[in-house]
């Protein structure tokens, strides 16, 4: 944690480093949670709440530069983590937290560890502790609309604040004030940041955010009809074969870019139905495109074989790194071998494409860039050579090269990767003269490796960062296949519920996050068509952990708080359920918010809430929702992983 989340993301403060080794945090999380202790992630603790992660609790500590003799206030307490660490700088911590047991468990757990000099109470931080100002710092674990006054006026003479400060409870910028005379502070914007909603005189009021922020509570109880309500208004169905998808495709209409989900990566039904529908979208809607949640170069490998354009290998053989079984299976290759035979009766043009739309395959992409300029135009692929070079010593572990750039022990190669692609573009006329289709994938995997280089780099920055800079990327290599292939092209999407659905009405807006489905929206409005997947229980094709061998778990029945939960009480086995233009009753019923299942490439039943499940608002979410009760494994082949980034590193969606 020290290395890779702090100092390497330039925490310099030897006191800050020594300090958040000397705590620990896993004695200040709760005990079901211990294993997550030093990830970089906040987690939840009782009444709601969380404790931050641990770069931003070393962010603000060093914001505030402590001095041995300091006096501190430590606002929004919580689990005590915060306080402990500054504890171990300062002279004093005082803490507030509003809730009692919170306050109380800090207590306890200060003193079991023997921090003598943190006292912690229960009250209004807001309002500050008068009886033991003024003080040298004052940090506050929680989002306020502004600065509190009552804040203000505690700080000492030359006394700093941190604090995060933003118009909405769902997202801040943190703010470090300076008290610079009796009546005069000084202001800095540290950055955007998402904290949990200060509460109290001087904050948010307690009303105004129960229904408005992502939380860890219970969902408003269901009406006793909502599942009978669900059950009305489904399709229903007993076999994906036979299912008729008339109404389906009529709510479609002309919709140019069609999302269609999963719930997991390793789930048969899923795969089974996405291909039902796909095929269908491409017989009947004229579809050309098929877009993957897969890296450009192996999707490549596919579109050639059932383009015909070259002998290419299945699955088997195009997709060889962990996880294997995502896109390594007989459900795919089911798929993968109709596209071909379809695409056998079809005029060249006519075709459809297979397109990988991830950013993982950063070597891959680098040599293929530099062969096909190796036959095109020799000198501007020594050029390349020359450039790409800068990344060669990180072809095995990526992921280190952010960390290397960040720590200063090794230079960006932003500069050298974003002028190649700019080369490539203005010299588009000159190179695509001959082969426009290879010139398409040689800029597609120029671009790749520009925004793989910028998203390795932005990974130690946090999640939202690189988050967004993936499905940024994701989308806009969907638009710019979709500008290549035509006016007339449109694309159906498959990749994870996480990214397709609007994230505009999930959990991941408060952190900042963005995703395909919220640009698809965005950018077509009703021609963009987002499908989820959900599932109760069955079995799923995961791993433990990254790299991990895949295993068949047992998937648990779905939370009682869950979206999911209200699917299974329907009594209906497999359904389809409208819900744009829904009925408004059913709608309005719906759009309480509620817990959504997200499993991705990795699953842990054991810690399946805190791991796995994310606050949403269904009926938003999405335009229709594709419900199996129960679920199955898919088929992996049987291929040799190859070693290197898991293709959903760090996300594990």
């Amino acid at each position: 944690m020290i290395e890779r989340q702090l100092a390497a993301r330039d925490i310099r403060d030897p006191e800050i480093l020594r300090a958040m080794a000397e705590v620990p945090r896993e004695a200040f999380v709760p005990h079901e949670l211990v294993e997550f202790a030093y990830e970089d992630t906040p987690l939840p603790i009782d009444e709601e709440q969380t404790i931050s992660q641990p770069y931003i609790v070393a962010l603000m500590l060093e914001a505030l530069e402590i001095e041995s003799t300091d006096n501190i206030l430590d606002v929004g307490t919580g689990s005590g983590y915060a306080a402990a660490v500054a504890s171990r700088i300062a002279a004093q911590v005082y803490g507030i937290e509003r809730h009692a047991s919170l306050a109380h468990a800090a207590t306890e757990r200060c003193s079991r560890l023997g921090y003598t000099n943190v006292h912690i109470r229960h009250g209004d931080g807001t309002l500050g502790s008068p009886q033991h100002a003024p003080f040298d710092c004052i940090m506050v674990a929680a989002g306020g609309p502004v600065v509190p006054e009552a804040l203000k006026q505690q700080m000492a003479i030359g006394g700093r604040l941190v604090i995060p400060v933003g118009e909405t409870p769902r997202a801040q910028n943190l703010l470090r004030i300076r008290r610079t005379g009796e009546n005069t502070w000084a202001e800095e914007n540290l950055g955007a940041v998402a904290f949990v909603p200060l509460i109290g005189t001087a904050g948010w009021s307690a009303d105004e955010m129960a229904p408005a922020r992502p939380r860890a509570p219970a969902a408003p109880a269901a009406p006793a009809t909502l599942p009978a309500r669900i059950a009305r208004h489904a399709e229903s169905f007993d076999t994906i074969e036979n299912l008729s998808l008339e109404p389906f495709l009529e709510r479609i209409g002309e919709a140019r870019v069609v999302c269609l989900g999963e719930a997991s990566h390793g789930t048969a039904e899923f795969y089974t139905m996405r291909a039902r529908i796909t095929r269908e979208l491409i017989e009947r809607k004229g579809f050309t495109v098929v877009a993957l949640e897969a890296d450009w170069p192996e999707a490549q490998r596919l579109d050639s074989y059932v383009r015909g354009t070259s002998v290419q290998p299945h699955p088997e053989q195009a997709f060889d790194r962990f996880p294997t079984w995502m896109w390594a299976n007989h459900q795919m290759t089911e798929f993968v071998d109709w596209l071909k035979a379809h695409n056998d009766d079809c005029e060249p043009d006519a075709r459809v494409a297979i397109v990988g739309l991830d950013l993982y395959s950063l070597h891959r992409s680098i040599a293929a860039v530099v062969r096909y300029l190796d036959d095109v135009d020799p000198e501007t692929a020594r050029v390349a050579r020359h450039r790409y070079g800068c990344l060669e010593p990180w072809q095995q572990d990526p992921a280190a090269y952010g960390a290397a750039v960040l720590s200063g022990r090794y230079r960006a190669c932003e500069r050298d990767v974003v002028a190649m692609l700019t080369d490539m573009v203005r010299e588009r006329a000159r190179l695509a003269e001959h082969d426009p289709e290879r010139f398409f994938d040689a800029e597609r995997n120029a671009g790749l490796v520009a925004h793989a280089e910028a998203y390795y780099r932005a990974m130690y920055y946090g999640s939202a960062q690189s988050w967004n800079l993936r499905d940024q990327h994701m989308f806009d290599t969907l638009e710019a296949v979709l500008r290549h292939r035509g006016a007339d092209a449109r694309a159906v999407v498959w990749a994870h519920n996480s990214h397709l659905g609007d994230a505009a009405w999930t959990e991941m807006s408060a952190r900042g996050e963005y995703n395909i489905g919220q640009l698809v929206r965005s950018r077509y409005g009703d021609d963009g068509y987002l499908v989820g997947f959900g599932t109760d229980h069955g079995t799923v094709a995961a791993a433990s952990d990254w790299d991990a061998p895949m295993e068949i778990k047992r998937v648990v029945p779905s939370h009682q708080r869950s979206y999911e939960r209200l699917c299974h009480e329907s009594g209906v086995a497999s359904f389809l359920l409208l819900l744009r233009g829904a009925d408004s009753q059913l709608r309005r019923e719906l759009s309480a918010e509620r817990l959504e299942r997200a499993i991705g490439v990795i699953y842990r039943p054991e810690t399946e809430l805190q791991s796995h499940y994310f606050h949403a608002v269904l009926p938003r979410q999405f335009d229709e929702w594709i419900w199996f009760d129960a679920t199955h494994a898919v088929e992996p082949l049987g291929v040799a992983a190859r070693q290197g980034m898991p293709d959903t590193y760090p996300f594990a969606v």
